[in-house]
């Protein structure tokens, strides 16, 4: 571990660069409480509303979205303030071509055109793939790039990336408190406070704590969070950002209900299966991040970003472990695991901008050094007084909330590892015009991946090593100015680590990596200056595959591919002045491509993609701003349809579909305070909105209802 924090606070060093220049006044603009403001990026708007114009995350370069040739939605602060979103997984239901699925209710566990993964998800660019869920107030929007970007990116991604990016200290002060109460019990306390302190510094801090129940017996949520920064300039030249979080979210770990006979157990929507008091998790997050950026005088920049966190999770349950019997009874299960992860990361990225002959080119080349530190150690829950063998308890369902004493102690099989795995990657990439509506972007990783894995309990020592290529290539082309069409091939694997090894066979096929190939062909159009629409038609495919076991939940079995088709369409902006829409439809069908076991066959469909998705929320202003402030009424309808999906890849139990309708009603009493009353599940659905397996299915609530006020002093 000692060389590991060398190796960090190495890495983190090259972060330190000299100061030099002159400094700039940022203008304050003041705007109504309804209103985040735009952000700017070398005075280029970036969010202007529900529509995102511009993002240096597809390309590592600021990069107009038009001309990016891959699918990029982006959810804004606006939009995550106006639908009152709590999680990612609230994010993740405007984005098309995206789903989610439960991941033991520990975790978020996004799905990307059908491919179900936790090592997608990341936080300014930076790999943060830790097992927990993540809160968004500290968040300035949500980026989903979909299909293959580990040229960008890195190892892993599957079926596309999820990139959260933070608030950062700017010279526009601020003052913000939100609380907000609602349904279940919950209430929530958030703060943002932005001040300059002079022309070449400015300091921010964000904090958040909430506390709630549930519509589901016995499950409580606790989380908090505490995010200051410092940036520091010295004119246009030399830009330094400096961050720490500290992040905590305790929860009840609650997986849900089963199935009978091929569908949900129709059970009360709050019936807990297993003991509340015994499923707890919890996440403690530490992270340190350095970022620096410099401008040359010959079109070049400079830029390095550091990262450093901790992440401490333990998580115990006592669950359905199986399908209700013909007896009436369901198999309740249990187990914990804790997990430690230190991950440093280090990028150094370097781009400019060449002429030569005829076209013009902005080149990107960069490096990449990681490593990750990982302990894992898990225990089977034993029934009974101690002593007992019992893995097994059949509890009525008329009585599936039990209060039992289990002991958990090692099973013979039971994970107790530690994992070393060391990331070394350079890339290359050129964006060039060929010619004035024609544009190529090309590019190529190298990446190293080392993983030195141990089996505490055998002393079985593993050394794993991969080194691929992930190459990306794609063309624009502008008919019109508005408008672009787009073709794109890229490329991803993702080694095993952690946590996968030691639920594998560890045979050489099960150290082969994952492989991900995209093709994806669409078009962008700015319908008007505000308002957008995506469209884009792909085919992904996916090789040696780790799913979970239909047989045991508790380990995963592998499958020699899958392959996904789909259609995803996107509208984001304003049809008027007043009138703010986002949303999308997704048509997909993905299927295993070979026969795994006398359960899992070619052809069926892979688990937790619908075949169609609809999305799309409106919001409606009544007295739009123009000039001095006037005192506005807004209000908002959404509605989120989604076709039937499996729960695993047997398809033996089909989740049934949903249509669920949201409203919001939003008042500006006056610049400084504002008003707003979400309501979830308008219509009263009973739904499912997501699953594990077979019999780890989570209801949705039957109606929620949040208010909060926002002042700005």
């Amino acid at each position: 571990m000692s060389m590991g924090l060398e190796r960090g606070w190495a890495l983190g060093a090259l972060a330190l660069l000299p100061l030099a220049g002159q400094a700039q006044d940022a203008p304050v603009v003041e705007v109504p409480v309804v209103q985040v403001p735009q952000i700017n990026v070398g005075g280029q708007v970036v969010t202007d509303g529900y529509r995102t114009l511009r993002s240096s995350s597809a390309t590592r370069t600021d990069t107009p979205l038009r001309d990016v040739p891959q699918s990029v939605t982006v959810v804004t602060q606006e939009a995550i303030r106006d639908l009152s979103m709590q999680s990612m997984q609230d994010v993740l239901r405007y984005v098309p071509g995206t789903g989610y699925s439960q991941g033991e209710n520990n975790r978020d566990n996004p799905v990307l055109r059908g491919q179900n993964t936790n090592a997608s998800l990341f936080v300014d660019g930076v790999r943060d793939d830790a097992q927990y869920f993540r809160d968004l107030y500290n968040i300035d929007r949500v980026e989903t790039l979909l299909g293959p970007s580990a040229m960008i990116f890195g190892r892993g991604g599957a079926g596309g990336v999820v990139n959260r990016v933070t608030r950062q200290a700017d010279w526009t002060p601020l003052r913000e408190l939100r609380v907000q109460g609602g349904s279940y019990g919950n209430a929530r306390v958030s703060g943002d406070v932005n001040q300059p302190i002079n022309d070449y510094a400015a300091f921010r801090m964000m904090g958040m704590y909430e506390d709630a129940d549930s519509f589901r017996n016995g499950v409580h949520l606790r989380r908090y969070g505490l995010n200051p920064t410092l940036t520091l300039r010295d004119g246009n030249a030399t830009t330094v950002r400096l961050s720490y979080e500290n992040f905590r979210d305790e929860r009840t770990a609650d997986r849900g209900i089963p199935s009978l006979r091929g569908v949900p157990l129709p059970t009360g929507v709050g019936s807990f299966f297993g003991d509340p008091r015994l499923s707890t998790t919890h996440a403690n997050v530490n992270a340190v991040n350095a970022f620096v950026e410099h401008n040359f005088q010959n079109n070049l920049t400079l830029r390095n970003q550091f990262r450093y966190a901790n992440y401490d999770k333990q998580y115990q349950n006592v669950y359905a472990g199986g399908a209700v019997t013909n007896a009436g009874t369901v198999p309740l299960s249990a187990y914990n695991n804790s997990q430690r992860r230190d991950n440093f990361y280090n990028q150094t990225d370097l781009v400019g901008r060449v002429e030569t002959g005829p076209f013009s080119h902005q080149l990107l080349g960069g490096m990449e050094l990681g490593r990750q530190v990982t302990d894992n150690l898990r225990n089977t829950g034993f029934f009974g007084a101690p002593g007992s063998t019992v893995t097994t308890f059949n509890a009525s369902v008329f009585a599936p909330t039990i209060n039992r004493p289990i002991i958990f102690r090692p099973n013979a099989t039971d994970a107790n590892n530690h994992g070393v795995a060391d990331t070394f990657a350079l890339y290359l990439q050129d964006q060039v015009q060929l010619l004035p509506q024609l544009q190529l972007i090309a590019g190529l990783r190298y990446e190293n991946f080392n993983t030195n894995f141990t089996n505490n309990r055998t002393g079985d020592r593993f050394l794993v090593s991969d080194s691929v290529f992930s190459p990306r290539v794609g063309l624009v082309y502008k008919p019109v100015e508005p408008l672009s069409l787009y073709a794109s091939y890229s490329n991803s694997y993702l080694p095993r680590a952690g946590e996968q090894l030691a639920s594998l066979t560890l045979a050489n096929s099960a150290l082969k990596p994952e492989q991900f190939t995209n093709y994806e062909v669409g078009a962008k159009w700015d319908v008007r200056p505000d308002l957008s629409l995506t469209a884009a038609l792909y085919q992904l495919n996916r090789t040696n595959i780790a799913v979970t076991d239909p047989a045991n939940v508790a380990r995963s079995v592998l499958i020699d591919g899958t392959r996904t088709r789909g259609f995803e369409l996107g509208v984001r902006g304003r049809i008027t002045e007043a009138w703010s829409i986002m949303g999308g439809y997704t048509r997909a069908e993905s299927e295993l491509l070979a026969d795994q076991s006398a359960t899992i066959r070619k052809g069926n469909t892979a688990p937790f993609v619908s075949r169609n998705v609809v999305s799309l929320w409106n919001r409606y202003d009544f007295a739009p701003q123009f000039g001095s402030y006037i005192p506005r009424l807004g209000l908002g309808l959404g509605i989120i349809h989604q076709s039937s999906y499996f729960a695993a890849a047997d398809n033996a139990v089909r989740i049934p579909s949903f249509t669920r309708l949201d409203a919001a009603a939003f008042w500006d009493i006056t610049p400084q305070y504002r008003a707003q009353l979400n309501v979830e599940n308008l219509n009263r659905a009973k739904y499912y909105p997501v699953a594990d397996n077979n019999n780890n299915i989570s209801p949705g609530a039957p109606f929620a209802v949040r208010a909060a006020l926002t002042v700005r002093f």
